[in-house]
């Protein structure tokens, strides 16, 4: 079949040509066809060949550089069929809202890895099976106040699900989900099973539902190697270490998995953590 120019195709470039010009592929010329994006400025009856002139190739440069600012093609197609600047700039203030929003979005993931990471480096450096007193800060979390006696994580997979019902978010939970024993409770030695489970929120979750906040306080910490099913003992050891120093409860204690079957297969990698509040015994 003959490639010489007639007098449709004198000056135009055909569809490979223009590809390798602007670093594009055939396909993506051919898909921008189809969205209605650029229409050649001939196409041959005979052979099916398309053709471009000055007219496409400055089509072809506005949306080079429209999708440099990720506009999607179809608000791409509506501009360069119309060309209309008040249009133009209602879509670039729109993306430039999402562009922001997603910012936002990965600001608030980076921060949220940074304090997992945080939490898994304690867990291993962890000086295990040792109590020591630190000073928590103020906490916000969800909580669900009913008796439990998980042993791992996966047991309270059902509480879970309901701490995360309603929620526009999925949360991870790692290093955040725990449970908790009535301060009474723990001043009577009683460690059999738990009354609450507890969702600990960051400044960035919005969280919809009733949110405690817990105040700031003085605290008895310990880490072990094991899950919650391990935890009576340390509890013991805790509540001996405040009868020898005079202290008592001031609140439920917070128990959490910080390396469990959620993220290790390996039990001898298991980490729990137990604070409680204390004060001075009256």
């Amino acid at each position: 079949m003959t490639d010489m120019p007639s007098e449709h195709t004198e000056g135009l470039l055909r569809i490979g040509e223009v590809a390798r010009l602007l670093n594009l592929s055939v396909g993506t010329l051919r898909h921008y066809e189809q969205m209605g994006l650029l229409e050649p400025a001939y196409v041959d009856p005979a052979s099916g060949y398309r053709y471009y002139g000055s007219r496409q190739l400055s089509t072809l440069n506005t949306i080079g550089n429209l999708r440099v600012l990720d506009l999607p093609l179809t608000q791409i197609r509506e501009f360069v069929t119309t060309r209309d600047m008040d249009l133009i700039q209602r879509q670039l203030t729109k993306q430039q809202e999402l562009i922001e929003h997603r910012r936002r979005e990965l600001e608030r993931m980076s921060r949220k890895i940074d304090q997992r990471l945080a939490l898994l480096h304690g867990a291993l450096n962890a000086d295990l099976d040792t109590i020591s007193e630190i000073e928590e800060p103020e906490l916000r979390c969800a909580a669900l106040h009913e008796r439990v006696n998980p042993t791992d994580a996966y047991s309270l997979g059902w509480h879970i699900r309901q701490l995360q019902q309603g929620q526009h978010e999925t949360f991870a939970y790692l290093g955040n989900l725990g449970v908790g024993i009535a301060p009474e409770r723990l001043a009577a030695g009683d460690f059999d099973g738990y009354d609450e489970v507890f969702l600990l929120l960051d400044d960035t979750d919005d969280y919809l539902g009733e949110i405690e906040t817990r105040p700031a306080a003085h605290c008895l910490t310990i880490s072990f190697r094991g899950t919650h099913g391990q935890a009576a003992p340390r509890y013991e050891r805790l509540l001996g270490y405040m009868h020898e120093h005079n202290l008592t409860p001031a609140g439920p204690s917070r128990e959490i998995a910080l390396i469990d079957d959620i993220i290790s297969d390996d039990p001898t990698t298991y980490v729990t953590q137990i604070t409680v509040p204390v004060a001075p015994a009256k």
